[in-house]
């Protein structure tokens, strides 16, 4: 006579909110768990899932419009960065 064993179901937003509280609010995985009243092992596994999930999510569009502005900033500053370094050893040649 045996029986199944029955896991306890958790809603996706108390399994962010755990894992926020470990990423976020700092909280080590051990505290937390307690905290929360679930397994440590269970919420290791939530946040390794959590962060390797993060990897493919698709980009909304005024994050995709955000990012590439972000990164036409980012080259754009890179491109005055060298110009200044440039001028800077031409001038210093000239000082002397």
């Amino acid at each position: 006579m045996s029986q199944k064993r029955s896991y306890k179901q958790y809603p996706k937003e108390f399994k962010e909110e755990a894992v926020a509280l470990v990423r976020e609010q700092g909280y080590s995985v051990p505290a937390a768990a307690k905290q929360l009243g679930i397994a440590t092992k269970m919420l290791y596994k939530r946040k390794e899932k959590v962060g390797s999930g993060g990897a493919g999510e698709v980009l909304a569009e005024d994050e995709r419009a955000e990012f590439k502005r972000l990164c036409k900033e980012s080259k754009e500053l890179r491109m005055e960065k060298e110009i200044l370094k440039t001028a800077i050893t031409f001038f210093e040649k000239e000082m002397k």
